[in-house]
């Protein structure tokens, strides 16, 4: 018994010597040195928990979001958001969102494009800019028309929109594997399907050859449409059309390499859908195109 007895008071001596080389320090001894005291620790800690699950909550909310606008900027975020926020009790400012999306890498960087697809070196006629000074202040009275292309693993596929200028909506569109004129004329004969009235209504477009081929200009003035196109400065000169192409592009995924043209037409299809029903514009007061267009069609 004697021998049990001495092995347990052992035992034990060693346990708190191990206890003692672990070194525990309380919060008290740890501040001391800083200066500070343990109520600013908690509070400190209390503010960065905060702060964290306001970031966790914005992610979840903007990753959401980001399903169908894959690539919206943060000032529009903003905006379409609100509603979100204010349904989880949210606070959130732009520099804070901005904040937020730069601290996850979830910023969206712009490409630029790198492929011409206007050919101006040609026999046909070139009108002039009869839209230059124009005041626009309704839809149908102003089409500009464009060609952008479209990457699939085989090659290139050329998208042609119709944009009515005052709405910013996608009138029309075609998406076919070259650069010929039957795609453009398809995208305008969807245009003017679709379109009830186009009383004194302007077509722009930029000197391609395809926008001054006779077959093409030959649809426009059996429908009594006048033509304008750009004179000098292409970019500037049609820069609704140029910037509809980069919104497709930088902000619904038609920048990307497509596997087929059968994909690359689903993909544009459903990419004209949301840009037309829920992308908001700055320029409309971030409204949709679809909203303006129908409010004052």
């Amino acid at each position: 018994m004697g021998c049990r007895t001495k092995k347990k008071v052992k035992y034990r001596a060693v346990s708190k010597t191990k206890d003692k080389a672990k070194g525990f320090a309380s919060l008290t001894s740890i501040c001391k040195p800083f200066g500070i005291k343990r109520d600013a620790y908690y509070k400190y800690k209390y503010r960065a928990d905060k702060r964290l699950k306001l970031e966790q909550q914005v992610i979840q909310i903007v990753n959401q979001k980001r399903r169908s606008l894959p690539r919206e900027g943060v000032r529009k975020l903003k905006i379409s958001l609100k509603n979100d926020f204010d349904k989880a009790n949210l606070k959130v400012g732009r520099d804070t969102l901005f904040n937020i999306l730069r601290k996850h890498n979830m910023l969206i960087t712009r490409k630029k494009p790198s492929y011409r697809t206007t050919n101006s070196f040609h026999r046909f006629y070139k009108h002039k800019n009869i839209i230059k000074d124009l005041l626009v202040n309704r839809p149908n009275q102003v089409w500009v028309s464009d060609i952008t292309y479209i990457r699939t693993v085989k090659g290139f596929c050329y998208l042609a929109l119709i944009t009515d200028m005052y709405s910013r909506k996608i009138i029309g569109y075609d998406l076919s594997d070259s650069l010929e004129l039957s795609g453009c004329v398809r995208a305008l004969n969807k245009a003017l399907y679709q379109v009830k009235s186009i009383e004194n209504l302007i077509h722009h477009s930029d000197r391609g050859i395809q926008y001054c081929s006779n077959l093409y200009t030959q649809i426009l003035k059996r429908k009594n449409i006048k033509i304008s196109m750009t004179e000098e400065n292409h970019c500037y000169e049609n820069a609704i059309a140029e910037r509809v192409n980069g919104i497709l592009k930088d902000e619904f995924y038609l920048d990307q390499t497509f596997d087929s043209v059968q994909h690359a037409k689903r993909a544009t299809k459903s990419a004209i859908n949301l840009y037309n029903q829920i992308r908001l514009h700055v320029s409309l007061d971030y409204k949709t195109p679809n909203m303006v267009y129908k409010l004052t069609a």
